[in-house]
């Protein structure tokens, strides 16, 4: 008998399982193949817009994402850094063996935690409040929850131009029966797909008609901890151009070539044998990230496409071919990549496919990632419709403490969208209709400027902390940071800076105009030109600030207005979050709702007011109308 069985050891997987087994819970991870733990099927990159806050906050909860990039990066940069701190993001790219390596590792050191390989063909109520898993062998574990990271095992089909076959990924068994298990247990299940380029020779590829792309020549890390020990590294192979090195790590570079007209021509030529456009694929593909034929036609007045040719590790030749999904024939992928420049003498090493896969439309699903129907199952991942190993990781974690808190009987989970991207995300999925697999953006979260991946360990160490998940040593350092920004906001605020001819003669030495009056330091360091390095340049700034707690003091000085605006929107908001709607409550007893909003509240079942209002369909007077009910229910049970 396990406390937990976690199903898949994908991102989502392997975050679900450590979660558990750190919070005190006997743990099961079934893979049904222990050779691909964390295996990255598609681009061997972590991070990204969106996908970076994301990581940060894995971390600041005590996830291992974060710490699993920093071992095995080939590659780190800052994105977006001409935009607002709302939208910097990291981006990694790993070597792809070594960070499933790593991770397995971390997997096999883990108190608590069983790591077994098996195909799961059933999962199943067992006795009383016990659930069951099958294996294709015949054997049964048991569990008093199991949280199922399918991926795209889940009656997996890859498609290749006229070639279709049964796969959970290209080499993998795909997962039919616990597909049947699922509808035996009452669940509705969508089909959904997603695709991934061809992989080519590095040497085959002319690097000189590229242009390299270095990684950063500072220090960047996920993790809030600081790394303890050696980052995996080999000597790069030496058939990629390294251009001018980092001196603080090692680092491969990325190249940068174009499609042009030949290139869409190859394929405009060819879209009769195009599975997306023959009928042959009928799941739906993420819209952003379009395989490139779909690009092709969807963007027709574009003369030519960006795509990033991304060493897959420190050691191999296998290149990936950023921004080239594709499904079509193996023949018209050779022939396309050969029209590019740098790519006239390509070889591929593995075509590109498209997979479909079954999913569980989340209105199934609670906010804790808990089913509705079958209390104690938990789904994370793509069998939530999400695409992405970032998505992935965090419903994954929140999935495994939310098991983990129902076998010690505390009250789950629950992250708000002014808390964390985690929350956006996991909010989304159980409030809206969906139609393509999910992608995290900046744009979903409506609080961005309070979500910042250089605070996330601000809002989400302490939970991490009373979870369990995070020591008392990263929980303080995170507490003496949120201390040292305040303090020294307060110092700026109190310290002034009045014209004279010593101070206009340092302004002058940094470029700036004199002062016309006299201001607090504060709302110096507010105008546009002016930094904290500015500060310390005239000797008003506090030495021992570290790098990240001046970031925060940066962006809470330049943004306060409207951080102030943001805040003062969630505690409008969070009064309709705290409105909790029983369950089991009755919406056809409401005769006053609009037949739309009535059958869309009845089908997603939303926790709080606030849940009610983010469906599609539901209008503000028909939330008027159900906290009038709600608020009559109330009062006849209080009398």
């Amino acid at each position: 008998m396990y406390d937990v069985i976690v199903i898949g050891a994908g991102h989502a997987g392997c975050e679900a399982a450590l979660a558990a087994a750190r919070m005190g819970c006997r743990t099961l991870l079934l893979t049904m193949n222990l050779d691909n733990v964390a295996l990255m099927p598609c681009n061997p990159s972590i991070g990204g817009p969106a996908k970076g806050h994301l990581v940060r906050e894995i971390d600041a909860l005590g996830g291992e994402m974060a710490r699993n990039t920093d071992r095995t990066f080939i590659q780190i940069r800052m994105l977006n850094t001409g935009k607002g701190p709302a939208v910097q993001a990291l981006r990694a790219q790993c070597d792809k063996k070594l960070y499933s390596i790593s991770m397995k590792h971390t997997l096999e050191q883990q108190p608590n935690l069983d790591l077994k390989q098996a195909l799961v063909e059933e999962a199943a109520r067992g006795d009383g409040s016990v659930l069951t898993v099958k294996t294709n062998t015949g054997w049964t574990y048991e569990g008093k929850t199991v949280v199922l990271t399918t991926g795209t095992s889940l009656a997996g089909r890859v498609i290749v131009g006229e070639t279709a076959y049964p796969a959970g990924r290209a080499g993998e068994f795909a997962a039919y029966g616990l597909s049947q298990s699922l509808r035996g247990l009452g669940f509705t299940l969508g089909r959904l797909k997603t695709g991934t380029p061809p992989r080519i020779n590095a040497r085959s590829i002319d690097f000189s008609k590229a242009t390299l792309h270095r990684g950063s020549d500072v220090p960047l890390y996920f993790s809030f901890s600081p790394l303890q020990e050696q980052p995996f590294s080999a000597p790069p192979n030496p058939v990629y151009p390294l251009g001018k090195p980092t001196a603080w790590r090692q680092q491969l570079p990325c190249y940068l070539v174009y499609t042009n007209e030949r290139t869409h021509q190859t394929i405009r030529a060819n879209l009769h044998r195009a599975p997306l456009f023959t009928g042959l694929i009928r799941g739906v593909g993420p819209r952003y990230c379009p395989s490139i034929e779909d690009k092709v036609v969807r963007f027709a007045d574009k003369a030519a496409h960006g795509l990033f040719l991304e060493p897959e590790g420190w050691e191999t030749n296998e290149v990936y071919v950023q921004g080239a999904n594709t499904s079509l024939p193996e023949d018209v992928q050779l022939a396309m990549l050969r029209t590019i420049p740098a790519l006239e003498n390509a070889e591929m090493m593995r075509v590109g496919y498209a997979i479909e896969y079954d999913y569980v439309p989340p209105s199934q699903t609670s906010a804790t990632l808990e089913s509705k129907l079958v209390p104690g199952l938990f789904f994370a991942g793509q069998i939530n419709g999400t695409s992405g190993y970032e998505e992935a990781a965090g419903q994954g974690l929140i999935a495994g403490i939310n098991a983990a808190l129902k076998v010690k009987g505390r009250p789950p989970l629950i992250l708000r969208r002014d808390q964390a991207y985690i929350g956006v995300m996991i909010d989304d999925l159980v409030t809206r209709e969906l139609t393509e697999p999910y992608r995290l953006l900046t744009s979903r979260a409506e609080y961005r400027l309070l979500l910042r991946q250089g605070n996330a360990d601000l809002r989400l160490t302490p939970i991490g902390h009373s979870l369990g998940l995070v020591s008392d040593e990263l929980h303080q350092s995170a507490e003496r940071k949120r201390e040292a920004v305040a303090a020294e906001l307060k110092r700026l605020g109190k310290a002034h800076f009045s014209p004279g001819d010593k101070l206009d003669s340092l302004l002058a030495g940094h470029h700036l105009p004199p002062l016309e009056r006299s201001v607090s330091a504060l709302e110096f360091l507010r105008r546009p030109e002016v930094d904290y390095g500015v500060l310390n340049g005239l000797g008003f700034g506090e030495p021992g600030l570290g790098p990240d707690a001046v970031e925060q003091v940066e962006i809470e000085a330049k943004y306060e207005g409207y951080i102030e605006r943001q805040l003062a929107e969630v505690e409008r908001v969070r009064r309709l979050e705290e409105r909790a709607i029983p369950e089991g409550f009755d919406y056809g007893a409401v005769s006053s709702l609009r037949t739309e909003a009535r059958e869309r509240l009845k089908r997603f079942r939303p926790a709080t007011l606030g849940q009610a209002t983010r469906i599609y369909g539901v209008t503000p007077s028909d939330i008027a109308i159900l906290m009038v009910h709600l608020e009559r229910v109330r009062s006849t049970r209080s009398a």
